[in-house]
């Protein structure tokens, strides 16, 4: 008997952390925080402060939308999740490719955001463009999250419960984070100094070529096995 509830057991542990460590290594906060600061630089410490709020909330609403109905919208419209991976691979490492090349990407970023003497609009409209989409939960976070998603057991049963009592805790836990790192960014770059900044933000959009370059190939891998298994199979 207890060699049956082993299983379930374990699961929420090993869901959890398997959520938590996709999403946090996609997301990035601390490097967001760079960026986010160089977006917000001319707000004052209050309106970071709510900004960043509401980015946190959008970003755990982007997450859990995509884990728990993106894998039934993409089947509604026919496409698998290894297209999905390549598609979001192809986006993620253009972003990354787009913020080595560019001058400075901070000051991109900050002539994105919208003027700070419209701050007396609310500061959810601020924070969704380029703040929350696709500065912190973009094509790749999403892809990461239905990846996750499409993984649920089958059935109704204690492991559905724990998958998603976990999943919820993993991206709540993630919010978190990029609420605090996010209000804090102000004080992390001070910290680190503007060198060290540039110097993070640069190494940030190198690795997030990288993690491009492996979504793209996860699900270019899987096409290929699946044209070589139907290859191997015909007549």
């Amino acid at each position: 008997m207890n060699g049956k509830t082993q299983p379930i057991d374990g699961l929420p542990l090993t869901t959890f952390l398997l959520a938590f460590g996709a999403l946090f290594s996609i997301v990035n906060p601390l490097s967001g925080a760079f960026i986010f600061y160089g977006a917000t630089r001319e707000l004052d410490q209050r309106a970071r402060t709510q900004v960043s709020r509401w980015v946190g909330i959008y970003a755990f609403c982007i997450v859990t939308v995509s884990l728990y109905i993106g894998a039934y919208v993409l089947s509604f419209f026919g496409i698998s999740i290894p297209v999905l991976r390549v598609a979001g691979g192809i986006v993620i490492s253009m972003s990354g490719w787009r913020m080595l090349s560019e001058p400075d990407v901070t000051e991109q970023r900050r002539s994105e955001t919208p003027s700070p003497r419209s701050i007396a609009a609310p500061p959810s409209r601020l924070a969704f463009y380029p703040l929350t989409m696709p500065l912190t939960t973009g094509p790749g976070t999403i892809s990461v999250a239905v990846s996750l998603g499409a993984s649920r057991p089958s059935g109704i049963n204690v492991s559905l419960l724990a998958f998603f009592l976990q999943t919820l805790t993993a991206v709540a836990l993630l919010a978190l984070i990029i609420y605090v790192m996010y209000r804090n960014s102000s004080r992390i770059a001070d910290l680190i100094g503007a060198t060290g900044t540039t110097i993070i933000v640069r190494l940030s959009a190198f690795l997030l070529f990288c993690i491009g370059i492996q979504v793209f190939w996860n699900g270019a891998a899987e096409l290929l096995g699946s044209l070589r298994i139907g290859s191997t199979g015909a007549p």
